[in-house]
């Protein structure tokens, strides 16, 4: 069968049709082509063809209705307007030229076309007023008429590479071949009343265009390294010291605040949160304020008036309350963290602000589980696609990082989808599994060194990829550093003390004592012959039949037993009077067992409050609230002796008789010749308030326990030391303004006082407080907490101190306290991890400790500022400095290239390519061989002088740079891949919660609306959207087994835990697949800038 349509298929494309009818008649004297879309790419392809062809036209159709649009909008009449036509050509054919294939070949044909229109070899129009749907090639012979009839084709195909057919993923077109004299005749006269009406684009102005693309752009290699940094630290680059124009009175004007402003905000628009994680004493509150109040001013205001929610400690509560009343933050709404249970529209608030918010990093707490779902509830406000907008979250803290991976990856899951996410790694669940599996392996790793070095590794990785992309954050040595910062700051009086390495106060131990301590410590922690606190193991030694009741009941033994381990050693840590205390109450505890043993009746109660209870000392009250709580809590037991196994009376027994001759020879240290306290007193008396040290006369002492707080004062009243304040959870809010009074050194001047000049405090003033009239902290006892040691110091550590110095002073005793449960292991380890993590710029934990410190930005361990910011702060003084020249700089096309002479690289390519989620620099060798490199690598090798010359581009410039182009879109469909195939990495807890779910969409009963409650909570757990949303599942399907419940009453549970959640319900969305996969227009790379290097 013979037929003149032909597709694109079996290589029957339009290409092939025009070879066939240029190869076939030699005289064709005139092309005309008539299509709605004209790519010079195209062209490039059927140029040779058009060689010998005398006469060539092309007309071209543009979006009439996008320009009519516009005229309609400002409520104009349009009219064919010529020079708007030629616009808007010309703008498509400059984009169709950045966007071209990147090839040598390709280049040479777009030039080609250039050259055929500025040489007027053809002729191009444009039709003003008409959408040029048609698509018609139109082929006449010299001496046209009925018996040399010519050809013309008209169809689909538009002259494009995807038209033609020339590329691998080309259109699926449709066209007809005809070649009858009126036929070919009739296309011709209406090819001919177009062509009259078109608007010729002359050849000067595709001169213009050349020059306005990458192939004419020609910069030089210090004005393609300007461009560079432009390209990358975008608005960043603009810095208005103004822009903040309404401070309240008091309040500094700092660049480095306004900066981290114009930041935050940014990353708040790409990520819907970010961490704000200046290291303390930076103002962070106030930097946090002045985002939400811009915020408010560009969140749909007017017609929309956000709210914004502020979530709190208890303890600064009130300092939120002052800064935002100061600032005139009106519509904001401040919580405490135990208070997110009373929030009931969670939809009328637009941004949330978490202060201190490491305290949220335990995913398995209830009070996460509320501001989680509180994030991720949709605002009231509708967006123009008619979706609900997502809420805003700031995560405000100085010490995001506690001793975990996780740590990090649950405060991100505020705001991000644990397998959906913004970042440039889209699966973050899978990716933090691999971290935190790494970290317990080198938790368990005996060698300390070698345990940092692990710790140091994975946290870098975690640095690079997750932190440095989400945080605003700047050390006082970052400030220090750059001279815009720097000059503000001096110009404002702004004193950065230097922070002295960590002093150590030794304390001696004479032989009877020492002897004492070491029997002690051995006794607490020694696994064959100490203590096995068989008290805190009930449950592990119950009978097989009755253990059953209790999940994880070793597990909970074990933990609770090691809880009380270390808390004994933290207090011989603190004080021998405190460790005294806490003794004589586990002894008690103890022996209320073994007459609970004695008298046949134990008491078995592990969901009451017994860590709490044990730990402050309140053994009476739990007994009396496993008494009141027997009838009601079904995990209560009242066992007899036959219930337990036989060891864990004689276990339980031989602790009491431990405990007992141990209390006894504490009992016979005397209080009063306390080695450390003396050893403090001394101290005090010396360097610690020696005004060369000390000169404002004011002291921080810290410690863990009341006790000793209590103990320590006590004796300190005693030694002449009057103007003693001590403060605890019990009288902190009656003395604040006091606290303030004597210790605040942004009080004002003249309300300021004296009354105190000592400050004995629990960790309740390790955060929210200024104390910074002082410039000296004792940290009477370790915390073991890098978390706390970093708050502590931010007391003092904080802008408007006057002192050139802080010292830090921590209590050490001769023996190796230490060594027995490795608690200087995991302190290092976290102070490591936080260090490693986000960068501090002060040792806290002892003067030989080894910790890095570098700014949060830099790319090696060595470095300890932010090289990041050495290039920003190089591009705003050019910028300031040469405002024209950075201007024309700046509007070089994308994609400009250079070649450059180099001492060590040779026919090699350095290539800067980036989408909407990452920025990637790539190194490609002549060997074919690339690498993936920094963007300080980067810079340090575009760095150059203006006088340097630039060389032709090597040969090997357009291969080099396609491959990373290749390799980058390799990498964009590998992960689309994966996350379309994201069931691969299913755990078996979601795989179990997923079938689950199935299972009850096949019930006969369900209804419309629970059934896309169902696919909703479905969507959610393959998204890793809400951390406990599994874990609910699978309990409640867990609790089926043995409960016995009808599918009526199951599904009623099922639906009142997917109500908890802020579910996307959407009726029949397709939930396959299983993660929202971004349309690649919106990610697909773009070449920014490369440089070819050779010898």
């Amino acid at each position: 069968m013979s037929t003149k349509f032909f597709t694109n298929s079996d290589q029957n494309t339009l290409l092939r049709k025009f070879e066939g009818v240029f190869e076939n008649n030699k005289d064709i004297k005139i092309f005309d082509a008539l299509v709605g879309f004209f790519r010079a790419s195209g062209y490039f392809s059927i140029r040779p063809y058009l060689e010998n062809v005398p006469k060539i036209r092309i007309l071209v159709g543009i979006n009439v209705d996008k320009i009519i649009s516009k005229y309609q909008a400002k409520g104009l009449l349009f009219q064919s307007d010529s020079q708007q036509t030629i616009n808007e050509f010309l703008n498509d054919t400059k984009a169709d030229i950045q966007a071209s294939e990147y090839s040598d070949k390709v280049e040479n044909g777009i030039l080609k076309f250039l050259e055929d229109v500025i040489t007027k070899k053809i002729e191009i129009k444009a039709h003003p007023t008409r959408n040029l749907h048609a698509k018609i090639y139109i082929f006449k012979p010299d001496n046209f008429n009925e018996h040399k009839s010519g050809h013309v084709i008209t169809g689909s195909s538009n002259l494009t590479d995807a038209g033609l057919g020339t590329t691998e993923q080309s259109n699926y077109e449709f066209n007809v071949l005809l070649n009858d004299f009126d036929d070919v005749k009739f296309a011709s006269d209406e090819f001919e009343i177009l062509w009259n009406e078109g608007i010729p684009i002359l050849p000067v102005d595709i001169e213009n265009v050349q020059k306005n693309t990458f192939l004419k752009a020609d910069p030089t290699p210090f004005e393609l390294y300007i461009k560079f940094l432009i390209e990358y630290f975008g608005k960043s680059v603009d810095f208005d010291p103004n822009s903040i124009t309404d401070l309240p009175e008091g309040f500094m004007r700092l660049s480095y605040q306004i900066d981290a402003i114009s930041q935050g905000y940014d990353l708040l628009s790409k990520h819907n949160g970010f961490f704000l994680a200046d290291v303390v004493g930076l103002g962070k509150t106030v930097v946090a304020t002045l985002i939400a109040k811009k915020f408010f001013y560009s969140n749909g205001f007017p017609s929309h008036l956000s709210t914004i929610l502020i979530v709190t400690p208890p303890a600064i509560k009130q300092n939120w309350k002052d800064t935002c009343e100061v600032f005139g933050l009106k519509t904001v709404e401040i919580v405490t963290n135990g208070s997110l249970h009373k929030i009931t529209n969670p939809e009328k608030y637009d941004l949330i602000i978490v202060d201190e918010a490491h305290k949220f990093r335990n995913d398995t707490a209830e009070s996460y589980d509320q501001l989680q779902r509180l994030c991720k509830t949709p605002t009231k406000r509708f967006l123009k696609n008619g979706r609900r907008a997502e809420k805003k979250v700031v995560l405000v803290s100085a010490t995001p990082l506690n001793n975990r991976p996780g740590d990090i990856r649950n405060q991100v899951f505020l705001f991000q989808d644990g397998k959906d996410s913004t970042l440039d790694i889209a699966n973050l669940q899978s990716y933090f599994s691999k971290k935190i599996e790494a970290y317990k392996h080198a938790m368990r790793i005996d060698d300390i060194p070698i345990a940092q070095k692990q710790v140091a590794v994975i946290y870098e990785d975690i640095r690079k990829m997750i932190i440095e992309p989400l945080t605003v954050r700047r050390t006082r040595t970052d400030l220090m550093e750059h001279e815009l910062y720097k000059k503000d700051l001096d110009s404002q009086g702004i004193v950065f003390p230097q922070i002295e390495p960590p002093k150590k106060i030794l304390y001696e131990l004479d032989d009877t004592l020492d002897t004492l301590y070491d029997y002690t410590m051995r006794t607490l922690s020694d696994e064959k012959e100490g203590l096995k606190y068989f008290r805190y193991r009930a449950i592990e030694f119950l009978v097989p039949d009755l253990k059953l009741k209790y999940k994880n009941a070793d597990m909970l033994s074990t933990q609770l037993a090691k809880m009380m381990k270390i808390l004994l050693v933290k207090r011989i840590d603190s004080s021998f009077y405190a460790f005294k205390k806490s003794l004589h109450r586990f002894l008690d505890a103890t022996e209320i067992m073994v007459n609970m043993f004695e008298s046949k009746k134990i008491y078995i109660a592990p969901n009451l409050k017994v860590n709490q209870l044990i730990s402050e000392g309140r053994e009476d009250e739990l007994i009396q609230l496993i008494a009141e709580a027997q009838g009601t809590d079904p995990t209560i037991q009242i066992c007899t002796p036959d219930d337990f196994e036989s060891e864990f009376y004689i276990g339980l027994k031989r602790d009491y008789e431990i405990l007992k001759k141990l209390v006894e020879d504490w009992d016979k240290v005397d209080d009063s010749n306390d080695p450390k306290l003396n050893e403090f007193i001394k101290q005090l008396n010396g360097s610690i308030l020696d005004k060369s040290t000390n000169p404002s006369g004011k002291l921080v002492i810290f410690s863990e326990s009341k006790e000793t707080i209590d103990h320590v004062s006590k004796n300190l009243r005693k030694q002449g030391f009057e103007k003693l304040l001590s403060v605890s959870a019990e009288n902190r809010d009656q003395v604040k303004n006091v606290i303030t009074e004597n210790f605040d050194a942004n009080y004002k001047l003249e309300n300021q006082k004296n009354d105190f000049n000592i400050i004995f405090t629990t960790e309740v003033l390790a955060e929210g407080v200024n104390l910074h009239r002082s410039n000296v902290i004792v940290n009477y006892d370790t915390p073991w907490n890098s978390t706390k040691l970093m708050q502590r110091i931010g007391r003092i550590n904080r802008i408007g101190t006057t002192a050139s110095k802080i010292f830090i002073y921590n209590f050490y005793p001769t023996t190796k306290v230490d060594s027995d449960i490795e608690l200087k292991k995991k302190a290092i380890m976290k102070l490591q991890a936080f260090h490693s993590a986000l960068g501090e710029d002060s040792q806290i934990y002892s003067s030989d400790e080894e910790v890095d410190t570098f700014g949060l930005f830099d790319k090696s361990f060595e470095e300890e500022r932010d090289e990041r910011l050495v290039y920003l702060m190089e591009l705003r003084k050019f910028k300031e400095e040469s405002p024209e020249y950075f201007r024309k700089i700046k509007n070089l096309p994308l994609r400009s290239r250079v070649g450059r002479k180099s001492d060590s690289l040779d026919k090699e390519t350095i290539c800067f390519i980036k989408n909407n989620r990452r920025d990637v620099f790539y190194q490609i060798r002549k060997d074919s061989s690339y690498d993936e490199i920094s963007f300080i690598e980067t810079a340090k090798t575009f760095k150059t002088n203006s006088d340097e010359n630039s060389v032709g581009l090597h040969d090997e410039h357009h291969k080099q740079v396609a491959m990373a182009v290749k390799d980058f879109n390799e990498k964009l469909q590998k992960e689309s891949a994966e996350q379309q195939a994201v069931d691969v990495s299913q755990s078996p807890a979601e795989k179990g919660a997923l079938a689950f779910l199935d299972a009850f969409l096949k019930f006969d009963f369900i209804s419309e609306d629970e059934a896309m409650k169902i696919k909703a909570a479905k969507r959610s757990l393959k998204l890793g959207r809400f951390q406990k949303l599994q874990r609910d599942i699978n309990k409640l399907k867990k609790s089926t087994k043995n409960a016995g419940l009808t599918p009526t009453a199951l599904m009623d549970a099922l639906i009142s835990i997917i109500d908890k959640y802020p579910m996307n319900i959407v009726e029949d969305e397709d939930i396959n697949p299983v993660v929202t996969i971004k349309q690649f227009e919106e990610i697909k790379p773009e070449i920014i800038i490369s440089e070819s290097f050779v010898k």
